[in-house]
């Protein structure tokens, strides 16, 4: 039985010595160039219609001879500004009561603002989203902080570099006793207490001392620990500017006497110096 195909219907041959796609019938290929006749017609008849209205538009318009002559400066072009006596050329066939309105278009400078945009939005998402040449603000600002963090690591290493526990001195400046008083209070307070009163560790604010008192003392023992007592060595998590800040601020604590302080052990040594400036007990 005859059946009505589609045009351009083709059947898949399943011999590999045959072409893959064939037209099944004549009646098919009869289909299929009536098909292509109606396109190529519909594509010239498309032309012919362009033709004749562009045709059309150049009788409609007027001639050069006729065209009001534009006497507006170049400012007034750009801006899209008119003169007053140029309104009731721009004036539009309605009018409600009694008031009549103006055709003014856009003005060229806002469209080139706008077109401008829209350039401009095509070139960022090709640059920053599509290849990837720029990079976005959150890129920049994790170059930045990376730059700062080398240049604050090289600082450290060049200020740290020249303390050791021969050349350690106890710093009296509040910013570096703020900073001891923050890493005392991140490492030390599971051990000595919240206000280095003492808790596993010994109480750190009175006058005893375990291995030794001084400047040099404390700065020992934070950076090699004492072992057989359970204090490991900070040298590895604090750089020497760090530790010189912990130390600074332990012996700050001398006699401030917080609540709940443990009993004294070891040694008496005399103050190192005088607990200032003084840093707020929590």
């Amino acid at each position: 039985m005859n059946q009505i195909v589609l045009v351009g219907r083709v059947l898949m041959i399943q011999e590999p010595a045959t072409s893959m796609w064939a037209i099944s019938t004549g009646q098919d290929l009869a289909l299929l160039v009536l098909a292509i006749v109606v396109l190529v017609g519909a594509v010239l008849v498309g032309a012919v219609a362009v033709y004749l209205l562009v045709i059309l538009k150049k009788v409609l318009e007027p001639t050069e001879a006729t065209k009001p002559v534009d006497t507006r400066t170049w400012w007034q072009r750009v801006s899209g500004l008119r003169p007053l006596s140029q309104e009731k050329e721009l004036e539009m066939e309605h009018a409600y009561d009694g008031i009549a309105e103006l055709d003014n278009p856009t003005p060229p400078w806002f469209m080139g603002l706008f077109y401008g945009t829209i350039a401009f939005a095509v070139i960022y998402w090709l640059v920053f989203h599509t290849f990837r040449t720029g990079s976005i603000m959150e890129q920049e600002y994790t170059q930045e902080v990376a730059i700062a963090e080398k240049e604050r690591a090289a600082y450290i290493k060049l200020v740290a570099g020249k303390i050791n526990e021969n050349t350690v001195t106890m710093l009296t400046d509040k910013k570096g006793i703020e900073a001891g008083q923050a890493l005392f209070t991140q490492y030390c307070t599971a051990c000595h207490g919240q206000n280095a009163e003492g808790k596993v560790g010994p109480n750190l604010t009175d006058e005893y001392w375990l291995h030794g008192g001084t400047v040099k003392d404390v700065f020992h023992t934070i950076t090699e620990g004492v072992p057989d007592k359970g204090m490991i060595s900070w040298k590895r998590q604090l750089n020497p500017l760090q530790i010189q800040q912990v130390t600074s601020y332990v012996l700050s604590l001398q006699g401030t006497k917080p609540a709940g302080a443990k009993e004294p052990q070891g040694e008496k040594v005399a103050p190192a110096a005088a607990p200032t400036p003084k840093v707020a007990m929590n």
